[in-house]
This record gives C-alpha cells, structure tokens and sequence, in this order.
C-alpha cells in the first residue's frame, strides 16, 4: 500500500496520494516499527 501510494503522489503529484502514504507511514511505525526501517532502508539502496 505505501509503495502503491508513493508511486501513485510521485507520477500525478495528488495530495490526497500523499497523505495516504504518510498515514500508511504512521500506521506502520505504530505496529511494526522494524518492518518501516527495513523497507526505509530499501528504499535508500534503490
């Protein structure tokens, strides 16, 4: 959902496409913070 959304704000610059990826951000931080520094730093390397 939070690439989906990224690549949805970077292609049509849709505001409401970001805030879906930046409340999809919180949400993951919330339950599984590992999981958000893992893809956070796959998202460095690429």
């Amino acid at each position: 959902m939070r690439n989906f959304s990224w690549n949805c704000f970077a292609v049509t610059g849709n505001i409401d496409a970001y805030l879906l990826y930046k409340d999809t951000e919180t949400l993951a931080e919330r339950r599984e913070p590992d999981i958000v520094l893992r893809e956070k730093e796959k998202e460095k390397k690429s």
